[in-house]
């Protein structure tokens, strides 16, 4: 019977879920790397958001796959627990290789133990709303299958846009995606960013200068959450005065039951640079 099973969930460090809440719901988390020419480290784990911008501006990293013996070491944790199934969430393949990785890897593990890789095709809250809804669907069901549509509802309701002030760190870290980067910089119109249903980044609008983009964002989802109860997540990378002033400016417009505010992991930060703006929502 599905209500017997011991459900373990893991995810990655491009969820930007907080220590606590990892800890209140008993995630598991793999982190990404980060590669400089002499030095390399795990996301969250070995290197700080600040320490990223700080280094920056001398480099522009690499980002890296996490380590295989490190996704193997928690699973051999949680099938040492007595865990029945695992749901591994991870960010979006269209923006990382890590989900192909986890499911070449949890093929060894398939005779042990359930395991159900999902393809967040998001990263940030996108991707941690996921993750706290499925957590919190095993929680109260301990079912894999309700777990797993939960995570689907999250998805088709959810909206996540970005502003960053330069697109020079996702045009060299390889991340652009559909997004038109250079002769936007010379004009100084800035993309509002989001990702598609294949996973990757897009444009929703292009406006001159950042103060009517971010105007345009709330403007955006205004739009699309006017008459419905949401939760709501604004991402910053070094703006954090600014996602203040955007979180009071949100509040004022739109029915929210519940807020996050979160300092995007290291590893996400040496993507967009510093200045990276975020809102991501769904209906409760």
């Amino acid at each position: 019977m599905e209500q017997q099973k011991k459900i373990a969930i893991i995810t990655d460090t491009t969820c930007d879920i907080s220590d606590e809440l990892l800890k209140q719901y008993s995630i598991y988390m793999v982190p990404l790397r980060i590669v400089f020419e002499k030095e390399e480290y795990r996301d969250r784990l070995g290197i700080t958001p600040e320490k990223v911008y700080e280094l920056l501006e001398n480099e522009i990293p690499k980002s890296s796959l996490p380590i295989p013996d490190d996704i193997k070491n928690v699973l051999d944790e949680i099938i040492s627990k007595g865990y029945t199934d695992i749901i591994f969430v991870t960010i979006s393949s269209g923006l990382s290789g890590t989900n192909n990785m986890v499911r070449i890897l949890v093929d060894e593990y398939q005779d042990k133990i359930n395991i159900e890789v999902v393809d967040s095709l998001s990263l940030s809250l996108g991707l941690g709303f996921q993750v706290l809804e499925c957590a919190k669907t095993v929680k109260e069901t301990g079912s894999v299958s309700k777990a797993l549509k939960r995570i689907k509802e999250v998805y088709s309701s959810m909206s996540a846009m970005y502003v960053v002030k330069s697109l020079e760190y996702l045009r060299k870290g390889g991340r652009i995606g559909k997004v038109e980067g250079t002769v936007g910089d010379f004009l100084n119109l800035k993309p509002i960013i989001s990702i598609n249903e294949e996973g990757v980044y897009y444009t929703v609008a292009k406006v001159r200068g950042r103060r009517k983009s971010i105007a345009k964002m709330v403007e955006l989802f205004k739009e699309k959450y006017q008459d419905k109860a949401i939760t709501l997540g604004i991402a910053q990378g070094m703006a954090k005065q600014e996602a203040e002033d955007l979180l009071v400016q949100l509040k004022a417009a739109l029915n929210i039951k519940k807020e996050f505010m979160v300092q995007i992991s290291p590893v996400l930060g040496m993507h967009t640079g510093p200045g990276l703006l975020g809102v991501i929502a769904y209906e409760q």
